[in-house]
């Protein structure tokens, strides 16, 4: 009988990818997917899902409890405007967010975490069967950053240390030593579109994981669609953290950046 694990899902492709390698590995997967989030595309891929909405702490315990799941992941975010709507929380959320508060994204999943640990379930690192799958260091795409952009890439790489220690976004966008774009709410490719109306072609973005980060948590993942939204506005460098972020996509994803004349660069 094959091992059991769950998968807590959110949005985008990274779900996707995991139920794919952990059945590749033997493993039955029991998925617990959110509505409005979750690729529906991700019912093919384990071996049951169950759906729920954001907040909905104690269905999710009972659901991979009903199903035997002694470890799980959290893979996939949840989009920060779901908390403004269509956020259902239920007593046992409501409860650990009252000891948690709201606003601080690791707190919060470190205290999910700790509360599904007392019901026999640990959270794995996210990262769990996808190794393969994290940036290098270095030059990763066919083009190398100019001097200049490398000093841009060094700002943006200190000012996100800045943000992820205050544990907001993960995303910087600099231009010309200034710092054009910091994420907030809407996410990284909005605030790559954002940079990109505020200071034209040539900007540099910058992702990376937080000084404290968790990888049972939120890893940084970057991957086509990234590359898209910065050719959309001209951007220039792509600079992620070596060992810590994932790429979705790679091959395609590097040839798209050299199509857009983008340098992707590993920290």
């Amino acid at each position: 009988m094959s091992e059991k694990i769950g998968l807590i899902a959110g949005k985008g492709q990274f779900p996707l990818l995991f139920a794919l390698a952990a059945r590749s590995q033997g493993f039955s997967v029991t998925a617990v997917a959110h509505r409005g989030e979750t690729e529906p595309a991700l019912k093919d891929l384990v071996d049951e899902i169950h759906w729920i909405y954001v907040g909905q702490l104690n269905k999710l315990i009972r659901i991979f409890q009903a199903a035997g799941v002694r470890r799980a992941v959290m893979a996939g975010g949840i989009t920060r405007g779901r908390l403004f709507r269509d956020f259902r929380p239920d007593l046992r959320a409501l409860s650990l967010l009252r000891r948690a508060g709201t606003g601080r994204d690791d707190r919060l999943l470190r205290a999910v975490a700790d509360e599904m640990a007392q019901e026999g379930i640990t959270i794995a690192p996210s990262t769990l069967f996808m190794n393969d799958l994290l940036a290098g260091p270095g030059q990763l795409s066919r083009r190398r950053p100019t001097p200049e952009e490398m000093q841009d890439v060094q700002l943006g790489h200190e000012v996100a240390q800045e943000l992820g220690r205050l544990d907001l976004g993960q995303c910087v966008v600099v231009r010309r030593g200034v710092v054009v774009a910091l994420e907030a709410i809407e996410g990284t490719d909005d605030t790559i579109r954002r940079a990109g109306a505020l200071a034209g072609p040539g900007t540099v973005v910058v992702k990376m994981s937080k000084p404290q980060q968790d990888l049972r948590f939120d890893v940084p993942a970057v991957g086509l669609e990234t590359i898209r939204v910065m050719a959309e506005v001209k951007a220039a460098v792509l600079a992620v953290e070596a060992g810590k972020t994932l790429i979705f996509d790679r091959d395609e994803m590097l040839a798209a950046a050299h199509r857009a004349k983008i340098a992707v660069w590993g920290l």
